[in-house]
């Protein structure tokens, strides 16, 4: 730990020492942000924000908060997500509770909020909206807050998921707005709806363990697993959607990359017409939009 001080120094317990001493601990582990991810963690641990640690490296680190930043930099070393780590994680404008019960919300699922605002230049005509497989609610939720006349209906599969994507509505302040359910997706359901979100399962199970660790090891297989091709869940939106959109509503699905041919074919065959295709800020094609013919 050459240019660290070490424990038992004077600075040893020093602010400056542990991020230094942290990030050494994470670039050995591959973290790829090393410095940034210490600071995450050591503002967690302290209950300060990362600025206030730059401010005074020299700050000692109470006993309590070292306890509490040793026990997450191990968990962090062994690819436990640092959202887990945190308990929450930013999405589209909101803050969202995270935990192993559901994917994190990721940046490249933004693109399909971006879609359904393109999709409806006005916003007020978007009044009833679904998301099927919400997870933590952060479709259904981010577009609540972008369609203000919306009232909402949040689907998945684990009650556990469920629950969150609950608490996470109360937390933003959409509880009224949203409606969170439990259950086999399109199944439970009656009516239409203008707006229909899905960020469904679309990795190929032989390609899961490949994964990197944080995802394969950490975040449910449920919610990751596609199938033997990394289709089935669009073969049961295909079959799901003519039902479920009203005249002129429009579903935006998220897509696993080189999935656009595919997804789109089988939406074509359910007689769903192919409106386009967002791609995300990697140039990947990732949100499908489609629409009644």
């Amino acid at each position: 730990m050459s240019g660290c001080e070490p424990p038992g120094s004077e600075h040893g317990t020093s602010v400056g020492a542990f991020l230094c001493q942290a990030g050494q601990v994470l670039r050995a582990a591959a973290v790829e942000a090393p410095r940034l991810e210490a600071r995450m963690l050591l503002a967690h641990a302290m209950g300060c924000r990362q600025e206030d640690l730059l401010r005074d490296p020299r700050a000692p680190v109470a006993p309590e908060a070292q306890a509490r930043f040793r026990e997450a930099l191990a968990a962090r070393a062994r690819n436990v997500p640092m959202a887990h780590l945190l308990g929450h994680a930013g999405f589209w404008t909101l803050d969202l509770l995270a935990t192993p019960a559901t994917l994190i919300p990721r940046a490249d699922t933004e693109t399909l909020v971006e879609a359904a605002l393109g999709a409806f230049p006005d916003r007020a005509v978007v009044t009833r909206l679904l998301d099927l497989g919400t997870g933590t609610g952060a479709l259904l939720l981010a577009c609540l807050a972008e369609f203000p006349h919306a009232f909402g209906i949040g689907v998945d599969r684990s009650p556990e998921a469920a629950a969150l994507a609950r608490a996470n509505a109360l937390r933003n302040g959409l509880a009224e707005r949203a409606a969170i359910i439990a259950g086999d997706w399109a199944a439970a359901l009656a009516g239409r709806f203008d707006l229909i979100l899905s960020n469904p399962p679309y990795i190929e199970t032989a390609a899961i363990p490949g994964l990197m660790p944080e995802v394969a090891l950490h975040e449910p297989a449920l919610a990751l697993d596609g199938g033997a091709d990394g289709l089935d869940a669009y073969r049961a939106l295909a079959t799901a959607l003519p039902g479920l959109l009203a005249e002129g509503g429009k579903a935006v699905l998220e897509l696993g990359q080189g999935q656009e041919a595919g997804v789109g074919a089988l939406m074509r065959a359910a007689g769903l017409r192919v409106l386009g295709c967002r791609p995300d800020l990697g140039g990947i094609p990732r949100a499908l939009i489609v629409g009644r013919v």
